[in-house]
């Protein structure tokens, strides 16, 4: 038996991970993905409150929100609930 551990990808469905989302870039299974339009964000940081994955982080330091794709599943939590609609679901060809 190999003391490997498992990737997402080898875990069987409705298996249970060794270890939490934070230790699996799981940001490759989305078909879409956020694009923000910053002539739009108020900054009302609902996005990063709702993102299931915590995959949206506010960087004071920049001054907006900044997405983690290596961690974000394309869900469309954000877009669907941003109140400014700045956030659109894109496939990442467009």
């Amino acid at each position: 038996m190999s003391s490997k551990e498992k990737t997402w990808k080898e875990i069987s469905i409705a298996g249970i991970p060794p270890k939490s989302s934070i230790g699996f870039m799981t940001g490759d299974w989305k078909t879409y993905m956020p694009i923000l339009n910053l002539e739009k964000c108020t900054t009302c940081l609902t996005c990063v409150m709702l993102c299931p994955e915590g995959a949206i982080k506010w960087r004071p330091e920049l001054g907006k929100i900044q997405f983690d794709f290596s961690f974000c599943k394309g869900c469309g939590i954000c877009a669907n609930e941003c109140p400014t609609k700045a956030i659109a679901m894109k496939l990442p060809e467009e």
